[in-house]
C-alpha cells in the first residue's frame, strides 16, 4: 500500500506558476504509476496528468497541456505538478493518486489518492 499526501496549493493570481508535491509513505513507490486529477465546484473530478512508473512517459490533459509538467523522484518517493500561466478555470483541488497497473486517465484505475490541496487562481 502506499500513502499519499500533497502540498503547494494555495491562493495565487493568473499567469502565475505553481508547483504540486505529493509525497508518498509505504512500499515500492516505483510500482505505482501516478496521476493527478482536480475537481473544481460543483464540477466532476477530471483528469490532469499521470506518468509512468520510470518517468518516461506522460500524459497530459488537454486543458493544460504546454502549461504543465509532471514529473517523479523515485528516491524521494514523490511526485511533481508544475502549473505555468494559471487560469481562473485551474481553480479546483488537486488529488495525486497511484495506480498498480498501467497510469490511465481514468481515476477508477487509480487505488490511492491523497486529500487533495486546494489551488485557487484569482484575477
Amino acid at each position: 500500500q502506499v500513502q499519499l499526501v500533497e502540498s503547494g496549493g494555495g491562493l495565487v493570481q493568473s499567469g502565475d506558476s505553481l508547483k504540486l508535491s505529493c509525497t508518498a509513505s509505504g512500499d515500492h513507490f516505483s510500482w505505482y504509476e501516478l496521476g493527478w486529477f482536480r475537481q473544481a465546484p460543483a464540477q466532476e473530478r477530471e483528469f490532469v496528468a499521470a506518468i509512468s512508473r520510470n518517468g518516461v512517459d506522460t500524459m497530459i490533459a488537454a486543458p493544460v497541456k504546454g502549461r504543465c509538467t509532471i514529473y517523479r523522484d523515485n528516491v524521494e518517493n514523490a511526485v511533481y505538478l508544475e502549473l505555468n500561466n494559471l487560469k481562473t478555470e485551474d481553480t479546483a483541488i488537486y488529488y495525486c493518486a497511484a495506480a498498480v497497473g498501467g497510469a490511465t486517465i481514468w481515476q477508477q484505475d487509480y487505488g490511492y489518492w491523497g486529500q487533495g490541496t486546494q489551488v485557487t487562481v484569482s484575477t
